[in-house]
């Protein structure tokens, strides 16, 4: 056993041995051992595990440079915040799995936007952010500038605007702690998500202009760039649930290899991924990492692991013991 670690390192070393846990822990000695010898990780994050709260661990990641970019979706990147100005609104439902149609629609006629068992309000929470967000669209829009979804978050974030509705530690918002480093974040399909739903009604409306947000394909094209310049010691990959959030910063391997003729561009140096998706013909959530060598995104050598549960569970554990918890 690790004697340096923390109690929940260790607790892990001595129970979990085999099987799920035993890939566990095995990611996230490859974790460590990337970032001991110099290597960047990004980590991508489908789902919602911004109102599961990873926050409270993924934040101290951050600020130790235990992740140094991140792709996420949409809805991680602004569920963040919401937890942040609207927590104490938020409603939980234990009993998820036993609602009626009707109740559903119950939840809705209140409010309250459901997510498995927790509901998020959309009055302190959407509505909140949208007044505040807008008025930054539109400063960018009247100067004719642009910049990425998440840049517009780092700015809301950082004008200290939505301090007055803080209902969580700030140091559990790992967006705020992204902010902080300006740490390069890509979301691919940006417009899926509330805010991006709520950006094109402005742009419907006449009131801002689709272009004063840049798009996925400039999100490639700034990982384009960034990947090379950050791979002297390896970029390693570890992926939280399956999707977009995954599938697009891993191809900008292939697409400089393949379709720039970069042929010195290196592999992704270590590959690891959570999903309860199971192994199935067609399924990219569900494809091992072996798959990956034949779209040249991974060699036949790069560390790879896959962890078949549930990231909620997964994910706080495998970073509590990369930060020696």
């Amino acid at each position: 056993m690790t004697t340096n670690k923390g109690p929940i390192s260790q607790f892990v070393e001595k129970y979990y041995l085999h099987f799920n846990a035993a890939s566990l822990v095995d990611a996230a000695k490859g974790y460590n051992e990337q970032i001991n010898k110099g290597a960047k990780m990004l980590v991508s994050m489908a789902g919602a595990m911004s109102t599961a709260e990873i926050g409270k661990i993924f934040a101290e990641m951050i600020r130790q440079d235990k992740v140094h970019i991140v792709s996420c979706t949409g809805a991680n990147l602004e569920e963040d915040l919401m937890n942040l100005v609207a927590h104490k609104h938020y409603k939980r439902i234990p009993n998820y799995r036993d609602l009626t149609a009707k109740e559903e629609r119950e939840l809705m006629d209140k409010g309250l936007n459901r997510v498995t068992d927790t509901c998020i309000p959309e009055e302190e929470a959407f509505r909140r952010l949208q007044k505040h967000i807008f008025e930054i669209w539109k400063d960018a829009d009247n100067k004719g500038e642009r910049y990425y979804p998440h840049e517009f978050m780092y700015k809301l974030l950082l004008s200290g605007v939505l301090e007055q509705y803080y209902e969580i530690d700030i140091k559990d918002s790992w967006m705020y702690a992204a902010a902080q480093k300006n740490l390069p974040i890509v979301v691919p399909g940006w417009e899926d998500s509330t805010m991006g739903n709520i950006f094109t009604s402005y742009v419907l409306k006449g009131e801002l202009k689709a272009s004063t947000v840049k798009t996925g394909i400039e999100y490639m094209t700034y990982l384009s760039k960034w990947y090379p310049e950050n791979s002297q010691n390896g970029v390693g990959f570890f992926q939280i649930g399956g999707g977009i959030a995954g599938d697009f910063p891993i191809c900008v391997v292939p697409m400089l290899y393949q379709d720039m003729e970069q042929t010195d561009t290196p592999f992704w140096s270590y590959f690891c991924q959570i999903s309860d998706s199971t192994t199935s013909y067609g399924s990219y959530s569900g494809a091992v990492p072996n798959e990956k060598i034949t779209w040249g995104k991974l060699d036949w050598d790069t560390p790879k692991f896959i962890i078949e549960s549930d990231a909620t569970i997964v994910a706080p554990l495998v970073f509590a013991y990369v930060l020696g918890m």
